[in-house]
């Protein structure tokens, strides 16, 4: 499988030699702490509470573990996506967040293709990802949440994403439940590469995965999480490791500002749906 896009698995890579611990000090300080309601930091009282007082949204955030070049950890997408939805719930002001479903569709299992064929990266299928999804959902409308919205970090996930929330917003239609495949966050990608070209980069030094977008954009969340170090000298050394573009050129400033645009686009979804 090939063309998933920055955040999927990456078109060329090849396996490498030998991938060694992240290691050394981070470049960059970490963005600040979005505010947020976490569910897994509450009591059931308070959930229950919480949902009688009105607040009837939840997001559901889903990351992925994969390989991300020689210079980032295997849990980009987790980190970058529950930041994002913690700074969603604040901008939103009356949602909780759930905690970050890890695991995601990665392509073929056997035999191992995209990032399966790099050790660490974990995949599940398209079923089991939704399966687990549909499981969440319904827990989450049984608690009376009425506005659910999916956010997947990882471009796999977005096809079975999207489809359970078709299908289950059909089904609680006239009970007024409303799912919501929150894909413009992961569609902002285009606009953060526009701007990215703005400031000079192209296509080729931008690239395609663990390049300067969530390379940046991990930097800004989670910088203990980058180590630049780990590059090779050559950006056209990278394919082989895994990643592509040239992700020195990436910032804790830049990801900042990328970040933005995604969660701009995501409150802008969920508010035009309606509903909570």
């Amino acid at each position: 499988m090939t063309g998933i896009g920055r955040s999927g698995f990456g078109r060329r890579a090849a396996l490498p030699a030998a991938l060694g611990a992240l290691t050394g000090p981070a470049a960059a300080q970490p963005a600040p702490r979005a505010a947020g309601p976490e569910i897994a930091e509450m009591t059931w009282v308070a959930v229950r509470d919480a949902v009688a007082a009105g607040a009837r949204t939840v997001i559901v955030p889903s990351g992925g573990i994969e390989q991300n070049g020689p210079h980032m950890i295997l849990g980009k997408h987790d980190h970058i996506v529950r930041h994002a939805a913690l700074r969603i719930a604040a901008a939103l002001g009356d949602a909780l967040v759930v905690p970050v479903l890890p695991f995601a569709p990665q392509g073929r299992l056997d035999p191992p293709e995209g990032n399966l064929r790099f050790p660490g990266t974990i995949g599940v299928t398209d079923d089991a990802f939704a399966g687990m999804l549909e499981g969440i959902a319904r827990s989450l409308r049984a608690a009376g949440f009425r506005r659910i919205c999916l956010l997947a970090d990882n471009g796999a996930s977005q096809r079975p994403q999207a489809r359970l929330a078709l299908r289950l917003a059909a089904e609680w239609r006239r009970e007024g439940t409303r799912v919501i495949a929150v894909d413009r966050y992961y569609g902002a990608i285009a606009e953060q590469d526009a701007w990215l070209r703005a400031q000079g980069e192209t296509a080729a030094s931008i690239g395609t995965h663990a390049g300067i977008g969530d390379t940046s954009e991990l930097m800004a969340v989670h910088p203990a999480g980058v180590d630049l170090v780990r590059l090779p000298a050559r950006p056209e050394d990278l394919p082989a490791l895994g990643a592509s573009g040239d992700p020195s050129r990436a910032s804790a400033a830049r990801g900042e500002a990328l970040l933005a645009m995604r969660v701009a686009a995501a409150v802008a979804q969920i508010r035009a749906a309606g509903g909570g």
